[in-house]
Formats: structure tokens, C-alpha cells, sequence
């Protein structure tokens, strides 16, 4: 089993809150980790929801099923039974002691309101991605950390072959898919994956038949992805109207297939966008879902703009769950075209730019928008970044840089 680098977060937070609540998509390995930390489940009783008596348990009486727990217990897929959560939630507040239920989910229960309110101040929620660049080479990543630190650069692990660089952006960091050596074997995985999750969790959070909907707005989401969501060109590509695309797109966040990323305003009077930007949360899966391939991308310069900035993004999401900052992520981009792939915005409104290119080189063009964000946000600005496909960093000025992919997982 590879380490999981958000693992310490979860030990602190069963040190000190009655609910740990461990989101993220089906298959990233969540019943692995919280039964390794619970020592193989010997200071925890295991349970499924997806176990289909559990489950019907669970749903006729949410009461007096958890009422009938024994000491503390991990509840595996628990958005299955949503009724659950006001249950637990009595039992916390008779007895509120640290690490009483261990949670697991393939739902975003911060896109859920109503589950998310009900244990309020008694549930940490925390998100496992698929596994991040650093967890693959046995690293704990601090990319995010060293540069709010604002000192020194996070260092490249070193020169990365262009074909290096695109095979690791197409298979993405599922941990199932990173152990199939064919693509044929890949894709299977992927096709069986997103049925699962459109016959299953898309049906248990909405009773709605998204089968035949739902893989045509993920593909055109995948095709789109990185760019600025715009719904009303989306509704009238795949002719489904604005008030159902928006609930179909929320359902496919809360399944942790799809991010928004929105975008950065500050107090600032000067006219930004203020649309989101859409992602596609694993660039193995948009290759699957488009067919891609190494010498598509290298023909289809926009294309891999694209992808190889959700890979970033994605990349990012990860590291924030385990990082110090617990920065937040926005976009940037003004009326008049200057904008910013990334931008990480802490508690006290310190911000990192993060532009992310394909090519090997950096020019002062590059930096456009970096400088307007640098501007527009005066001394909260900590530092701008470059990230590109070449070996070489590259000082442009004090507080902004261009350097290697790889930088990344340092």
C-alpha cells in the first residue's frame, strides 16, 4: 500500500472531533486508508453501506440502527443513507468525545447542504484525490507550502523527457488504473468506472435516470475542460435546458468527476470575469473519455493547453488537502484577456499566480498576466510561477519565475 500523504490530517482530526468525515470519488482508496489507520479496523468496527441489508438497516430505522453501533465505528459510503447524519448527530451531542464515527463517502457533502448542516461544529470533512505525483514516487509533497513561504523556489526533481511528461498526464492517479499495463486494460476500468458511478451514486443523490444524459455532458466537459463555464453555450451544445444542465453539473461535483474553479475578485472595483472555469478531475479519465493519445496532443496545441492545466489543478487540489496553507483556489482573468491559470489564496489573503504552458521555453509574454494580477493585488502578492515543460528555471523578475513541471512534486 502506497502512503497516503493526507493521512497525519486524518489522525489529528479523530484526535479532537467527534466526526471524521473522508470524501472523495469511488476507487481513490478511502476504505484502504481509514482501515489502515484504524490499524486493519481493530480500534474500529467496520461497516458498508454498500452492503445492501446494512444499507436497508440503515434507511428503515437511521435511529435506532446507530443507536445499535458498537463503540467507535468507520460507516463505509455513508451518502447512501443520508437519514443517518441527524442520527449520529444525537448520539454526538449526548456524548461528545473525539473520533466516535469515522466516515467515508463518494458524495461531496459540501454540495449537499442539509447533510452538511446537521453536524456542523462536530464533523471534519476531508477530501482523498486520486493518487497525487509525490504519493506514486513515495514523496510527501510541499510545493504549496514553499512558495507561501515566500524564500526559496520548490526545486524540479529534474530533466523530464516531453514523452515522460504526457504518458504521466494520461494516466492520471486512480489507483486501479495505475496498475494496468495496456491501454485496452485502462479503458476498461474507466468504462466500468463511470457506470458505476452513473447507475449508483448519481441515482442515490437524485433518483433521476442519468445514463443517457450524463455521459454526453462529462464527454463535452472533458473537451471543455479548463475553459470558462459558460451555460448558456453549453445548453444549447448538448440542447438540454440551463435549469436541468446546471443540476446535472452539480451532481457530476458532487461525485467528485467534475470541479469548479471560480474566479478571484478581492475587493477590487476593476472588471473581472466572473465565471468559473470547469475541470475534469483526472486527465486519465478525460483521455479515456476523448480518445487521446500522446500524438493528438502534440497535434492539438489547445487541446493539451487544456489538459495539461487540469493536470496541474488536479494536482494542486491534492496537495492542498494535507498542505499547511490550506490555500483556496481561484482563477484569474479580466474583461480585457490578462489573466492567471491558478491562483492560491490563504487565510490572509496572501496569493500565489500559477500560469501553466506547454512549451519548453518562457518568453516575457508569458508573464502578462502575472504581472496584471501583481497589480491589481499590490503587497498581498507573495510571488508568481511559471510552470512549463522545459528544464530550466528562469528568474524573470524578484517575485516571479518560470519553472519546470516537476517542480510540482518536490
Amino acid at each position: 500500500m502506497l502512503k497516503r500523504n493526507i493521512t497525519r490530517r486524518i489522525e489529528d482530526a479523530l484526535s479532537d472531533t467527534p466526526v471524521v468525515f473522508l470524501a472523495g470519488a469511488r476507487q481513490t482508496g478511502k476504505s484502504t486508508l481509514v482501515q489502515h489507520i484504524t490499524n486493519g479496523g481493530k480500534r474500529y468496527e467496520y461497516i458498508s453501506l454498500d452492503d445492501y441489508s446494512v444499507l436497508s438497516a440503515a434507511r428503515s430505522d437511521p435511529k435506532g440502527f446507530v443507536n445499535g453501533l458498537p463503540g467507535r465505528i468507520i460507516i463505509d459510503e455513508v451518502q447512501r443513507a443520508p437519514e443517518l447524519f441527524l442520527a449520529i448527530k444525537a448520539v454526538v451531542d449526548k456524548k461528545r468525545s473525539p473520533g466516535q464515527f469515522l466516515l467515508t463517502g463518494s458524495a461531496n457533502v459540501l454540495l449537499l447542504p442539509k447533510i452538511a448542516d446537521s453536524l456542523a461544529g462536530r464533523m471534519e470533512i476531508l477530501t482523498l484525490w486520486p493518487f497525487s505525483q509525490g504519493e506514486m514516487r513515495r514523496k510527501k509533497e510541499t510545493f504549496i507550502d514553499t512558495l507561501f513561504r515566500g524564500n526559496d523556489l520548490p526545486k524540479p526533481s529534474g530533466p523530464m523527457p516531453e514523452e515522460t511528461l504526457w504518458k504521466m498526464v494520461m494516466n492520471g492517479g486512480y489507483p486501479e488504473v495505475a496498475g494496468r499495463l495496456t491501454v485496452d486494460r485502462k479503458e476498461a476500468w474507466f468504462r466500468s468506472y463511470i457506470t458505476t458511478i452513473l447507475q449508483r451514486d448519481i441515482r442515490d443523490l437524485s433518483q433521476i435516470d442519468g445514463l443517457t444524459t450524463m455521459p454526453n455532458l462529462l464527454h463535452i466537459i472533458a473537451a471543455r475542460t479548463a475553459n470558462l463555464l459558460n451555460f448558456a453555450d453549453l445548453s444549447r451544445s448538448i440542447q438540454m435546458p440551463q435549469t436541468s444542465l446546471k443540476r446535472y453539473l452539480a451532481l457530476l461535483e458532487s461525485t467528485f468527476l467534475v470541479t469548479r474553479i471560480p474566479p478571484w475578485s478581492g475587493n477590487f472595483t476593476s472588471r473581472l470575469t466572473k465565471a468559473p472555469k470547469v475541470h475534469v478531475n483526472d486527465t486519465g479519465l478525460i483521455s479515456f473519455l476523448l480518445g487521446i493519445d500522446s500524438k493528438r496532443l502534440k497535434d492539438d496545441h489547445t487541446l493539451a493547453g487544456q489538459v495539461l492545466e487540469t493536470f496541474v489543478v488536479t494536482e494542486i487540489l491534492k496537495q492542498a488537502a494535507w498542505s499547511d496553507v490550506q490555500p483556496k483556489l481561484y482563477h484569474f482573468r479580466t474583461d480585457a484577456g490578462k489573466e492567471v491559470d491558478i491562483i492560491l489564496e490563504d487565510t490572509r489573503g496572501r496569493c500565489i499566480g500559477i500560469e501553466v504552458k506547454t512549451s519548453v521555453s518562457v518568453t516575457a509574454k508569458d508573464i502578462v498576466g502575472l504581472k496584471a494580477f501583481q497589480d491589481a493585488l499590490g503587497e498581498n502578492f507573495v510571488r508568481g510561477i511559471v510552470l512549463h515543460a522545459g528544464s530550466d528555471i528562469v528568474p524573470f523578475q524578484k517575485s516571479i519565475h518560470a519553472l519546470p513541471i516537476s517542480s510540482l512534486w518536490t
